[in-house]
Parts: structure tokens; sequence; C-alpha cells
């Protein structure tokens, strides 16, 4: 591998970091906050939280303790499904902000499509929030097509992402090509399919072909596709090993090699969830 990227040559999509640090089930509080401080300061620019994932705090302070401005940096959390109501949204997301030491984000998910969700008044309290400028750009996740095109024509801001599990395991195509039809970006959470991935023949044989690490070659993939994933991590070898990742080029025999993987492994499944 090559010297690690610098923030200033890592790709974007629409301003959006096309590699971002994922925080889910990050709860220990110094190892979240040290987690993303590292993240930062090694170049990353996208960091991603939620309300449910009980952790805002500790993100916004590894974003104080980071040698980073906060204008440089693109950072994310999710309206959670029990806060989905008009005046939750709008009550909850002050809150967010408040935990996560910061006068706006700059994109707030609707993080599931259940429980109090009700699209058009749901996206009304987005549309407010930008606003008032508390957010910058409005998301959904977790949205399946027909959600995501009722969402697209009730939003008066418009949807910028749809965050879903997608990995070599999950490809998910109809929903790739549905959101690239309406101009909506993806983020890929559970990129390396929570570690699934390292047990991939497929992605073993092309991270050895490339001296890389098969969380490198499905992240290389990810990217190929066009897609932002925000792969969970905390320890320092981690983060730098999926950094790294933007070095690494795969070629369209790769690329074919994963496309054809039929291996379906959805790792990610509530019983709230849309599909």
């Amino acid at each position: 591998m090559s010297d690690l990227p610098s923030a200033e040559d890592a790709p974007t999509a629409n301003g959006m970091p096309m590699l971002g640090l994922g925080t889910w089930e990050n709860t220990n509080p110094d190892e979240c906050e040290n987690a993303v401080k590292t993240a930062l300061e090694m170049g990353y620019r996208h960091i991603d939280t939620a309300q449910i994932y009980g952790n805002e705090a500790e993100v916004g302070a590894g974003i104080a303790a980071a040698d980073v401005e906060r204008d440089d940096i693109f950072l994310a959390t999710k309206v959670w499904i029990n806060e989905l109501s008009h005046d939750d949204v709008v009550e909850s997301t002050q809150e967010s902000l408040d935990k996560l030491g910061v006068d706006y984000v700059d994109l707030l998910y609707v993080h599931w499509p259940a429980r109090e969700y009700d699209a058009e008044e749901t996206l009304a309290a987005f549309d407010e929030l930008v606003e008032q400028g508390l957010t910058k750009r409005v998301g959904v996740s977790n949205f399946e097509p027909e959600q995501v095109r009722e969402a697209v024509e009730l939003s008066d801001a418009g949807i910028f992402a749809n965050q879903i599990e997608l990995h070599p395991l999950l490809q998910q195509d109809e929903l790739r090509e549905v959101c690239a039809d309406e101009g909506v970006e993806i983020v890929a959470y559970s990129p390396l399919a929570r570690g699934e991935v390292f047990d991939v023949g497929v992605l073993s044989d092309i991270a050895e072909k490339h001296d890389a690490s098969e969380a490198q070659v499905s992240l290389a993939w990810l990217r190929e596709k066009g897609v932002t994933a925000i792969p969970k991590a905390t320890s320092e070898a981690h983060i730098r090993d999926n950094w790294e990742s933007l070095t690494l080029e795969l070629d369209d025999e790769d690329i074919e090699a994963i496309d054809a993987i039929e291996q379906v492994d959805r790792r990610v499944d509530p019983d709230f969830a849309p599909w």
C-alpha cells in the first residue's frame, strides 16, 4: 500500500466524503471518543452516528478533541423511530445537536420508515430543520424503492441520501438503480457485512492479488459503484486499514467477480423493517 491519502485527496459525492467512520455499537465512551478523534486526524472527514446509538455526546467529544475544524467535517445523525412525529423530530434533533456540541449537522436521516413515521408529517418537520439551518441535508435510511420515491416526491428540501445495508453479500441492485434514477446518494452501513467479508473466497483471492485486506476490497468495490461507505472501526489499526482502501484500484475482472457473488447475507433485519 502507498502512503495514506490526505483528506483533500479523498473522493466525495456531492460534497459528502465517500469513506466515513461508522459508530454503531461503539458504546464505550473513551473508545468512541478516541475512534472519532483518531479517524479525523488520520484524514476522515465523514462521521456517522444516530440517536439510538447512545453515543452522540462521545462523538461530539471526539470531534472537539480532534485538530480539525468543525466546518471541514461532514457529520450525520439519525432520528429514531419513536421520535418521528413532527414535534418530536424538532425536539429530538435539538437534543442531538446539544449532545454533539454543534450548531448543525450536515445530514439528518429518518432512521427507519417505522413506528411514528408518517411520510408527509415527518418530512415536513425535516424541511423545517433545513430552513432553520439545523441540518444542511435530509436523508432517509432503510427505505425500500417505493418509500424512496414517496419521500422524494414529498420533501421540499430534497432527499440527499438513503443509508442502507450494502456489501458484496447484499448488493441491492434494484434499490441502487432506483436511487440513481431519483438522484439520491447511497450510503452503505455494515459495508463489511459485520466481518463476514473475511470469509468469502472471491474477496480473499482479490485481496491476495492486490496485497490488500478483504475489508479494503469490499470498500473499494463500493466506491467503484459510486456508493459511500461508513465502516465501524474502533482500533487505530482498523481505522487505518479502512482508510487505506482509498488507494486500492480494482480492475474490471475484480469487479465482475464480486458482482457475480450469489451468496446473500443480510445482517440487519429487525421486525419493523419494511422488507
